[in-house]
């Protein structure tokens, strides 16, 4: 299910064992992310990379725009 969700959903998502991956160039990752989330930049996001996530457990993507 795509689409975008508030902070509250996405705490109660990583409470209840989510994902949080980002998806951010690895440069704007390493000046700032998410607590606990991991960095797949989009550019680079195949299934050899995607390996690192359980398929067993919601993922959650965030990206941002900078419009």
């Amino acid at each position: 299910m795509a689409g975008e969700i508030a902070l509250r959903e996405l705490e109660r998502l990583i409470a209840d064992g989510a994902q949080l991956v980002e998806v951010l160039p690895k440069g704007d990752y390493v000046k700032a992310h998410l607590p606990g989330a991991i960095n797949i930049p989009l550019k680079e996001l195949t299934a050899e990379r995607a390996e690192v996530l359980d398929r067993d457990r919601p993922v959650v993507v965030y990206c941002f725009d900078s419009l």
